[in-house]
């Protein structure tokens, strides 16, 4: 059994996770890979092509797309807001960037229960576009969904096409990512890891977004509703460990990638988050250059430039219910024993052991 195959069998045992999977490796493939445990706790085992609700690792994948559109043209980052969306022009957030949206500066604020006063897509999009600014454009790193939920209007606007559309054109064709989708049909749903009892729904979630707000924008936003498997998603860490390989320029790539905020409190990139100097989930061995994003649901995806090496990790730690934190620290760990992990030996072949 490998460290992160042991690491993670003892998540399980300490009931963090039902169950988790995970790769790490680098530009032509995986280095170790596995998964541990059922997808619930009265589930089946997982069995190697589960789906995953990535929940906020939805944002850079978002990003990408948006980051194509900026390539091509389509759209700029120094775009305002107002520019694509007639409604917000008379409001506080016409003048907000791209670029703000993406490096969660935008000054709008962030996990905020919308929907449990706007129970329809077209009242929780007015409330997003009346939220009042809680900092001035530019000044603060502020964590932001609803800012992201903005982002993903611009990027349909901007394009004249939905946004499940242009994340599939634009990032899971390339890549061959077949199993990357919003809202995942009944095969999909099938093989989904079970999230939370929910006491809004007053149901067990499966192979449906856990997030709230997302659930109410019809299963798509800018913020979460992508589901993935471990094979899509390491199909995604090699292009990134490769350099946007099949994605991007390099120049658009390393624009992307790189420090956007550092006079700020917090690292951003545009999309990324970056490695924070203190209690960054990246833990203490990943490169002060790595960048990655975290989901509320027990996701990660982490990749050092300067290494060439990405992780992967997928769980369901809101399973059965959101509370407690022990994600935080076993994530940290996970990250440390990723960047530490040897190259593999020539011969073995990556595996389930």
């Amino acid at each position: 059994m490998s460290a992160l195959a042991g690491l993670l069998a003892e998540g399980r045992e300490r009931r963090i996770f039902s169950g988790a999977a995970w790769s790490v490796g680098g530009a032509e493939g995986p280095l170790d890979r596995g998964w541990t445990g059922s997808r619930g706790w009265d589930g089946p085992p997982l069995d190697g092509d589960d789906v995953w609700d990535l929940a906020s690792v939805t944002k850079p994948i978002v990003g990408l797309a948006v980051m194509a559109l900026v390539e091509r043209g389509t759209l700029g980052l120094d775009d305002t807001v107002g520019t694509h969306l007639p409604a917000y022009r008379d409001g506080d957030k016409a003048d907000l960037t791209v670029r703000q949206l993406l490096t969660h500066t935008s000054g709008i604020p962030g996990q905020v229960p919308l929907y449990r006063d706007h129970p329809t897509r077209a009242s929780l999009l007015e409330a997003v576009r009346l939220l009042p600014l809680t900092a001035r454009p530019g000044t603060r790193v502020q964590y932001s969904s609803q800012g992201f939920i903005v982002l993903g209007l611009v990027a349909e606007a901007a394009s004249g096409q939905p946004l499940d559309t242009l994340v599939e054109r634009l990032v899971c064709a390339p890549l061959g990512m077949g199993d990357t989708v919003f809202r995942p049909d009944a095969g999909r749903r099938a093989r989904a890891v079970a999230t939370e009892d929910c006491p809004w729904r007053g149901r067990r979630v499966v192979g449906e977004v856990h997030d709230e707000n997302a659930v109410v924008l019809g299963g798509v936003g800018g913020h979460a509703g992508l589901f993935s498997t471990l094979a899509d998603m390491e199909l995604l860490g090699a292009a990134l460990a490769a350099g946007g390989r099949g994605l991007l320029s390099p120049s658009a790539f390393a624009l992307m990638t790189a420090a956007h905020t550092d006079g700020l409190a917090l690292r951003r990139a545009l999309a990324w988050q970056g490695r924070d100097p203190v209690g960054s989930p990246a833990g203490e061995v990943f490169g002060p250059d790595s960048y990655g994003h975290t989901g509320f649901t027990g996701t990660s995806l982490w990749i050092d430039p300067a290494t060439r090496r990405y992780a992967v990790l997928l769980t369901n730690r809101v399973h059965p219910d959101r509370t407690g934190d022990a994600i935080v620290a076993l994530r940290r760990a996970f990250h440390d024993a990723a960047a530490l992990l040897p190259p593999v030996a020539a011969g073995r072949r990556p595996g389930v052991e």
